[in-house]
């Protein structure tokens, strides 16, 4: 019996991606979009902005009313934002969260009655490997994805008893839409932070274009899926960005952001 999988963020960029390949592989795949209609894609789409309650909780009886089960839930959907602390509206910041963050948190407390009803289930919630560290000018999304890594590890431990299996897969940095789709803090002509941060502009946005190719990401989630017992983390990306979080282990603190200010030429 084919898995049915459901993917939040499904309409670009690494869920897209994602969905494409195991629905290419014999899935039945729910994605989801906030305009599903606009979207063109071979698998099912269906209407769900992680930000409002009420189309998370429609969209999921939706499927599992249509599919009688949800064997796989993946959290995909995200929002980048860039600006140094100072600079950054509380308000975006907070925008960041409720999407990075607690949406995940209202998909995953939508879909886990039906995975207790049918004693299985597995959830994998896309983190980021800027997650494990304080990026300048990156903060608040290092916070976002690093607080989603830390609850899925707690959530873990309390669904196991039921059948369910939680994960955290930290892509690198992926040849994607996201820096377009990123809040950019403006850089204000009289800010502190003027020339550092438009040098730092440029240079994440040079990552994600020389980034890995999505499929990298979609290959990873489906050996996921098949494996019987997956581990908590996962990390794709380059060497680098990987060993860096070796780095971060190993290193005394100021070490480590002595690398890190060099690296951003701080």
């Amino acid at each position: 019996m084919s898995k049915i999988v459901f993917i939040t963020g499904a309409s670009s960029g690494i869920g897209k991606s994602i969905a494409l390949y195991l629905h290419d592989r014999g899935y039945v795949v729910y994605g989801t979009s906030r305009n599903p209609d606009k979207i063109d894609v071979p698998f099912s789409m269906v209407a769900l902005d992680v930000t409002k309650e009420e189309t998370i909780q429609k969209a999921i009886a939706e499927v599992a009313e249509k599919e009688g089960r949800i064997d796989v839930l993946i959290n995909n959907a995200g929002k980048g934002i860039t600006g140094p602390i100072e600079d950054t509206p509380t308000d975006e910041m907070r925008e960041n969260f409720n999407t990075n963050f607690f949406g995940v948190i209202d998909v995953v407390k939508a879909v886990l009655p039906q995975m207790r009803d049918q004693k299985s289930g597995l959830i994998i919630n896309t983190t980021s490997i800027a997650g494990y560290m304080g990026l300048p000018f990156r903060g608040i999304y290092s916070a976002s994805k690093g607080a989603l890594e830390l609850v899925t590890e707690a959530l873990s431990m309390e669904v196991k008893s039921f059948g369910i299996k939680v994960v955290n897969v930290a892509p690198g940095d992926f040849a994607t839409n996201i820096a377009s789709g990123r809040y950019h803090t403006p850089v204000y002509e009289n800010s502190a932070y003027k020339e550092k941060y438009a040098e730092n502009l440029a240079l994440m946005d040079s990552h994600v274009d020389s980034g890995k190719d999505p499929i990298v990401m979609a290959e990873a989630i489906h050996k996921i899926i098949e494996n019987k017992n997956p581990k908590i983390h996962y990390k794709v990306g380059a060497f680098m960005e990987k060993f860096s979080i070796v780095l971060k282990r190993v290193l005394p603190d100021k070490m480590y952001e002595k690398l890190l200010m060099n690296h951003y030429k701080l």
